[in-house]
């Protein structure tokens, strides 16, 4: 259970938000000076602490935030005031509170900020290994051992000690956000604060003041200055999720601070400068929405210095076991409780979720054995009636993304036959998995190609296909 820590003079006031936050499912802990609540941040863990501004005659709201920070800079804090200023506001977060909230406030506002600061904590000090890393004890664990995920591992080892921007790209659910975590984890930076950002979840007229803050007055609503993302993440690592579906403005002023380090908040013509470290993920692909007018070309390549790919579930199953005993692991038993017939079922599916769809599905298997054998009839799937249309659906949206790749290297490598090659191995791979598909049955092969036993024995020549 998240624990909460309210500082509050006025015991009225922080008995009704103890109240509030208790039935809110946190366990709540009360003090009403600073000085006590110093100790007990030293002493005890804590998710998070709601810090009054003023608290006589002890000190400030700000000091007790600035001494808290030095003990440990990625414990969440919101400031609550009942006389906000905007300088406090900017002070506040200078001095690395997540956010700042006046008095009197909506409840639901400060279960909502309550909330996703507990988050943003939580991916600070979760710390996500791979197996190319150090051992650092009890952690999250990027799980695989599969060729194509030795090379992301590779890839993470290169970059983590370095400050280049960084471009994860693949498919939902593949482990984008966790790759960007172990990134973080295991950088130069580690010890400075790490916040996501979920570029597709924001809406579009948000975005901008959510990442770069705005003056009192730049739009309707904008009561007072508010300090954004990168003001709040300076030092440390920003990581911009689904940075595909962000406008073509946001990306310009991304861009201006990848390049400078300097933006200006909504409503402002004061610069701001920021040393912030950039890590983005998309599953879109992004040369095509260049070529559609949709993405920057100048922010593409400054994304991609480092580029690291991620291959979907289908594309590396035999990690399918190590994953399921994983994520069995975690609820105290292992692989064995899963008989031959369900772990069959489980890699033969085509898994469009990816690895968020595997864990849903290894944990309604679990619910249903009732901790006991699981079986075939255990492994559930979406009964959608449509999702066999879904799924088809999901693999064409990604087919620009993985034709980008490959054709990169094809263009790399095939001097002035580009067209020829292309088919060719196009051609070669279709007839390979179709011949693999029937088990070898040339005649079911052709059948399943469309074209005749004679045609499909030329290009088996043509290829060298035994």
């Amino acid at each position: 259970m998240d624990t909460i820590l309210i500082v509050e003079d006025d015991k009225s006031f922080c008995h009704f938000l103890n109240k509030a936050l208790s039935r809110a499912g946190y366990l709540v802990e009360e003090c009403h000076d600073g000085e006590t609540a110093l100790e007990r941040v030293k002493s005890l863990a804590y998710n998070l602490v709601l810090l009054d501004n003023k608290m006589p005659p002890g000190p400030s709201g700000l000091e007790v935030l600035q001494r808290m920070k030095e003990a440990d800079i990625k414990l969440p804090i919101i400031i609550m005031t009942a006389f906000g200023t905007t300088e406090t506001a900017i002070e506040a977060m200078k001095l690395g509170a997540y956010d700042y909230i006046t008095k009197p406030f909506d409840l639901n506002d400060i279960l909502n900020l309550a909330e996703k600061s507990i988050e943003a904590g939580k991916l600070m000090r979760e710390i996500v290994s791979y197996p190319e890393s150090p051992e650092i004890g009890n952690v999250k664990r990027i799980v695989g051992s599969s060729k194509k995920m030795q090379e992301v591992y590779k890839m993470i080892g290169q970059v983590a000690v370095t400050d280049a921007t960084v471009l994860i790209r693949g498919e939902s659910g593949v482990g984008k956000g966790l790759v960007a975590q172990a990134i973080y984890h295991h950088s130069l930076r580690n010890k400075k604060p790490f916040l996501s950002v979920n570029c597709a979840a924001i809406p579009e007229a948000l975005l901008e003041s959510e990442l770069f803050g705005y003056e009192k007055g730049a739009f309707t609503g904008a009561e007072k200055r508010r300090i954004g993302k990168f003001e709040q993440v300076s030092g440390g690592t920003i990581f911009l999720d689904e940075i595909g579906d962000m406008s073509m403005s946001s990306q310009a002023k991304i861009l201006r601070v990848i390049q400078s380090g300097e933006f200006e908040r909504l409503g402002s013509n004061e610069t701001q400068n920021v040393n912030v470290r950039v890590i983005a993920a998309t599953n879109k692909p992004l040369a095509q929405l260049i070529r559609d007018g949709k993405f920057r070309e100048d922010l593409y390549y400054r994304l991609k210095i480092i580029t690291i790919d991620i291959p979907p579930l289908r594309e590396r199953k035999e990690d399918i076991p190590e994953l399921v005993d994983y994520f069995l692991k975690q609820k105290g038993v292992g692989k064995s409780l899963v008989i031959d017939q369900a772990m069959g079922k489980i890699i033969d599916h085509s898994w469009p979720g990816n690895i968020r769809e595997l864990e849903n599905t290894i944990q309604r298997a679990f619910i249903l054995s009732k901790g006991q054998i699981i079986t075939d009839n255990h492994i559930v799937f979406d009964t959608n009636p449509h999702a066999a249309n879904q799924d088809m659906e999901h693999l064409e949206s990604q087919l620009d993304y993985h034709l980008e790749i490959l054709f990169k290297h094809i263009f790399e490598q095939s001097g002035h036959n580009i067209h020829s090659n292309i088919l060719d191995r196009i051609e070669k791979f279709i007839i390979v998995r179709a011949l693999k598909e029937t088990g070898n049955n040339q005649v079911q092969t052709a059948k399943l190609l469309g074209i005749s036993r004679n045609t499909l024995r030329q290009r088996m020549n043509k290829y060298q296909l035994d």
